[in-house]
């Protein structure tokens, strides 16, 4: 028998590349909505509207100077209230959030902005019913505690294993001249998504490593763009050299044939 080698795009029933163009596009459109909801969630926490490596460092170390009501209201939560009210309740925190001025003035504002969704019954967001709440909330702000990055690291790493486990698993199809070259994209984002996640908590407490976190998740997203658009572009557009062709037909005839 001839060298066996993956089989090529090409060499693939028209029923199994239309299933994995479709999942190559709807896993990209879910990756794009990925990358808009975290430029969502962190930007402007640092006062700048665009997401900056500020942002990052403050989203998981805290900003050291304001509370953790306030960096929300400068970064993901900006956008939920009026400026005129979001100014008002900033102001509030850096006097000393008194009471009193919550009952008289702020109140109305938290009952009718944010306790639609920061209420006793949603136990993943903090509660903004009452003084209390309010209150926990007003304190200084230091990040994403230990628990949520623990909670959120698995979902992170099973999720985004699965994920390019079936864009690998694809791309396998592709052709190279250098097959070291292949394995290189392939390995590059399940080495990302560890160093990603691990940049966390080194971020938390060492703001320099936020660039860590950018890097990571660019080579991420530098992988799948790469496996998206050659696996796309060959299983569709692609022709194979001759000579691989050639070496295809003698793999898959037996000697004496």
């Amino acid at each position: 028998m001839g060298h066996r080698f993956t089989l090529h795009f090409t060499h693939l029933p028209t029923i199994q590349r239309v299933l994995y163009t479709c999942t190559l596009c709807v896993l990209v459109l879910g990756y794009v909505f990925a990358m808009i909801y975290i430029v969502a969630s962190h930007h402007g926490r640092d006062g700048n509207p665009m997401i900056t490596v500020k942002d990052i460092a403050i989203a998981y170390g805290g900003s050291k100077t304001g509370t953790k009501l306030e960096s929300a209201l400068r970064g993901p939560m900006s956008g939920m209230l009026p400026a005129d009210e979001n100014l008002q309740i900033v102001a509030w925190l850096q006097s000393g959030a008194p009471k009193k001025v919550y009952d008289q003035e702020l109140k109305t504002i938290f009952d009718d902005r944010c306790i639609a969704c920061h209420n006793n019954r949603n136990p993943h967001l903090p509660s903004l019913e009452d003084f209390a709440g309010v209150s926990a909330m007003a304190e200084q702000d230091r990040g994403v505690d230990l628990f949520t990055l623990v909670r959120v690291s698995h979902i992170h790493l099973f999720g985004l294993t699965f994920i390019f486990f079936i864009i690998g698993g694809i791309f396998m199809h592709a052709h190279f001249k250098h097959e070291w070259l292949k394995i290189a994209i392939i390995i590059t984002p399940f080495v990302t998504i560890v160093i990603d996640v691990a940049s966390w908590y080194v971020t938390k407490y060492f703001e320099p490593f936020a660039y860590v976190v950018i890097g990571s998740g660019a080579l991420m997203g530098l992988s799948f763009g790469v496996q998206f658009v050659v696996s796309l572009y060959q299983m569709w557009f692609y022709k194979l050299p001759d000579e691989v062709q050639q070496r295809f037909y003698c793999s898959t005839v037996p000697d004496g044939e």
